[in-house]
């Protein structure tokens, strides 16, 4: 038991460094590690959240004292994302382990594809903070952020975080950090929703320390970090993490055995998502020369001096 626990505390570490850099996948991994080792979905999902309000606060402070977070954002997506994870956490709490353990991992596989397709095959957009996002915008995106997040035990990122970039109308760092404040709301009214479908019992409170130990140590390396880290190549490596889990989970459960088929889906996912991070580490490499030689054109050449014709 102190194996798994310390492996969990390595996981909460590892997926809020990937979550405090990249505005998502908190959840989401350390979600499909918990049903990788046979946890109950609906427990699985109730126990991240709780820890996630710890990681959250501590990734929200770190954020906001290097500068990262638009409050207006936090609010005007926050609120309707905590309604949305509070009628999730409900919904998932009245369904039968059975039936919740493939639907969760579907969710989760379908937002890990989005993660790795999004970040190897799109870079991201140039920003116009001139154009402000409005309510219009940002409650439909919080309301079902907040309720994927609830019953998959991750989503919020996933959604909110695309979705902010995309429009180009903030900097990336701001999403990243604005995204992760802001899930302290969502983390705590999926935990009440949950606390009222499963009662306390719903809890693994070990989980939730190991998990909440690693995130907040975390948290504050990664609001360092985002400013460092190539968004890319991360997306593409979390997201492959992300898929190739959540298929075997999915093929376990079809066969029960783990067979030949199981075998070679496994292979074919794992050449796809080393293609995948090959493909995002030449487009690093190839905006890092671009930049390189945009700004060597800017400088100029190097001026030579006028030979005095008297001389």
């Amino acid at each position: 038991m102190s194996t798994t626990l310390v492996l969990l505390a390595l996981v909460g570490f590892a997926a809020q460094l990937v979550d405090g850099s990249l505005g998502m996948a908190y959840g989401v991994t350390s979600t499909t590690l918990l049903l990788a080792i046979g946890a109950n979905p609906a427990a699985a999902s109730a126990s991240v959240h709780l820890a996630e309000i710890g990681t959250t606060l501590v990734s929200g402070f770190s954020h906001w004292r290097f500068g990262n977070v638009d409050w207006k954002v936090v609010l005007k997506i926050g609120v309707p994302g905590a309604i949305g994870a509070f009628a999730g956490a409900t919904v998932l709490s009245s369904l039968s382990t059975e039936v919740a353990r493939p639907v969760m991992s579907v969710i989760l596989l379908a937002l890990g594809a989005y993660i790795l397709l999004r970040f190897t095959f799109r870079s991201l957009p140039k920003v116009n903070t001139q154009r402000r996002l409005g309510l219009p915008f940002l409650a439909p995106v919080g309301l079902v952020g907040g309720f994927l997040d609830a019953t998959g035990g991750g989503g919020w990122g996933p959604v909110g975080t695309p979705a902010l970039l995309a429009s180009g109308r903030i900097e990336p760092r701001k999403v990243i950090g604005s995204i992760d404040t802001s899930e302290f709301l969502v983390s705590i009214a999926a935990s009440v929703g949950f606390f009222i479908g499963l009662g306390a019992a719903g809890f693994d409170m070990a989980w939730v320390l190991a998990l909440l130990v690693g995130g907040m140590i975390a948290a504050p390396i990664a609001a360092w970090l985002v400013r460092l880290l190539p968004p890319r190549l991360l997306g593409s490596l979390v997201g492959g993490i992300i898929v190739f889990t959540n298929v075997r989970t999915l093929m376990l459960s079809a066969d029960g055995t783990g067979g030949l088929l199981t075998w070679w889906v496994l292979g074919g996912v794992a050449i796809v998502w080393a293609g995948c991070v090959w493909v995002s580490a030449r487009a690093v490499l190839r905006d890092r020369r671009e930049k390189r030689a945009s700004s060597l054109v800017a400088d100029g050449p190097l001026s030579v001096p006028e030979r005095d014709p008297a001389v």
